[in-house]
């Protein structure tokens, strides 16, 4: 008899319809399962623990040889979640269960050897295809279906285990479906609050025009003055959130398996600090089949790069593409996969080996050279690309022993929110409809466009460029700066206080 299960798959970050045919052949003997479609390792070793789930569940195994079919078998199949599509179709083929049982439902989850169901990654994305492709019902494992009812308009069974969902089938025992949940309702996490950290006011304006529109920075600093506490507190100031974006950032955690048990939806925006010694692969993605890297688990959010020089060269040059497209591109034998990556890069570091080069309290230990060469392990282009260069010094005992708290993140945020409205009107209006979110968003026509300068701005930036010898890149850079500094101060235009402030954010070697 053949059986139809349907079930999902997810190829980077979108979700795939598989359809898993069992074929129960004749005769007797000892059972024997195989399996084809494109199956990966875990998918092959699925013929065990459903064996053994099957017979510790208390049900009847078909005691013939078994044929499952993963279809369309020119995408790749990997993961246990077919494992209870497995089951289900195996039962269903031995007249265990009625044959449309299943029908409008697709179904997700592994199986332990005693029969429950565990969770499965990427249910967030699979749901939603299931919904687009008209599926009216979805069985996942009951740790995920918080996750899948994330998901309107789709109707979400909740399996602890094999038995109770046969049961279930049967029309014995009814399990009751997981109720809606309102993303609006989900709670939103406390963040490090500005007012907590004693001085560097300036850090925090360049923290807060960094906000305002989507800015790149560099934090330069001897140990201990609170450059990571700094980048920790930015995602406090950063626009809330919107639920198209929360599931957008949803989506990745899910396909990545992090996205904690406890938390449906992320509300946050990601802050990832990723080590050192992290590979290439492991920042921007990679795999045999690629799967999203740091870069893409923080998209929507910040990336935190402590200690920049430290990062391998090749590490560091793969952030290229990301920072300017905003998105990041693997390409394998099988094919080409794009991860989104727009993220904030925050990166840190101390200005010599030692870090204390320049320090007025505590003198430097290393040669010349060797400051040279420490600051030269982060290539140019990639300094190029960042718009903010700031020195934190170390904070005075005055300030550190002071009671008195600082500006609440609420309050920037708030003027960050500003900020960012104006960008957006400014952006919807016109001929053409621009679909940058923010001021580090524009090409080129854009900052022609919204960027004019007057005759005394125009006297400033010529001298800026011929006395730092500024790139093409950097000059655009700066004129974007100086746009979310004026849209910070509520300007409609430039003027040259907007654009003195945005030189300033030069690295301090350019300026020498």
């Amino acid at each position: 008899m053949l059986a139809r299960v349907f079930s999902c798959a997810v190829i980077g970050l979108d979700g795939v319809i598989v359809e898993v045919e069992v074929d129960t052949g004749g005769g007797n003997g000892l059972p024997g399962v195989v399996i084809v479609g494109l199956p990966d390792a875990s998918v092959q070793e699925s013929r065990e623990r459903v064996l053994s789930a099957i017979k510790n569940a208390g049900l009847t195994y078909p005691r013939k040889r078994i044929t499952v079919n993963l279809a369309p078998a020119s995408v790749r199949k990997e993961g246990p979640a077919y494992d209870l599509p497995i089951a289900l179709g195996v039962l269903i083929s031995g007249d265990e269960l009625d044959p449309g049982c299943l029908d409008g439902s697709v179904v997700l989850g592994e199986l332990s050897l005693d029969g429950s169901v565990r969770h499965v990654r990427g249910v967030l994305p699979m749901v939603a295809v299931a919904r687009r492709e008209g599926y009216h019902s979805v069985i996942v494992p009951e740790v995920d279906a918080s996750e899948a009812a994330l998901i309107p308009g789709m109707e979400v069974i909740p399996v602890r285990n094999l038995r109770d969902l046969f049961l279930h089938l049967k029309q014995i025992k009814t399990i009751a479906p997981t109720p809606s949940v309102d993303p609006e309702t989900l709670p939103v996490q406390v963040q490090t609050d500005f007012r907590e950290i004693k001085g560097q006011e300036h850090v925090k304006r360049a923290l807060e025009v960094a906000a305002a529109g989507g800015h790149n920075v560099l934090m330069i600093g001897p140990p201990g003055v609170g450059k990571t506490l700094l980048a920790r507190a930015l995602p406090a100031i950063l626009p809330h959130m919107t639920i198209e974006e929360a599931l957008d950032v949803t989506q990745i955690y899910s396909v990545a398996d992090q996205l904690p048990p406890d938390i449906p939806l992320i509300r946050n925006r990601p802050f990832r600090a990723p080590h050192h010694t992290i590979s290439h692969a492991g920042l921007v993605g990679g795999g045999n089949w690629p799967h999203p890297g740091e870069v893409s688990l923080a998209h929507r959010g910040v990336l935190f790069l402590d200690e920049l020089p430290e990062f391998g060269t090749r590490v560091l040059d793969v952030l290229r593409q990301p920072i300017e497209d905003k998105l990041v591109t693997i390409s394998r034998a099988q094919g080409s996969l794009t991860f989104p990556a727009n993220c904030q890069l925050i990166a840190a570091m101390n200005p010599c080996p030692c870090g204390y080069y320049g320090d007025p309290v505590r003198p430097c230990t290393c040669s010349n050279s060797t400051v040279s060469k420490y600051q030269k392990r982060v290539s140019g282009p990639l300094m190029d690309r960042i718009d903010i260069h700031i020195h934190v010094p170390r904070v005075e005992f005055e300030k550190l022993s002071d009671d008195r708290l600082g500006e609440p993140s609420t309050s920037i945020q708030a003027r960050v929110e500003e900020a960012r409205a104006r960008q957006r009107e400014r952006f919807s209006s016109g001929e053409k409809v621009s679909y940058s979110l923010c001021n580090a968003d524009m090409g080129t026509g854009e900052v022609r466009r919204f960027c004019p300068l007057d005759d005394v701005s125009r006297g400033l930036m010529k001298t800026a460029t011929n006395q730092l010898q500024l790139t093409a890149r950097s000059y655009h850079r700066i004129l974007k700066l100086a746009r979310t500094i004026a849209d910070l101060s509520g300007a409609d235009s430039i003027s040259a206080i907007h654009l003195a402030e945005a030189l300033q954010y030069r690295p301090r070697d350019a300026m020498m």
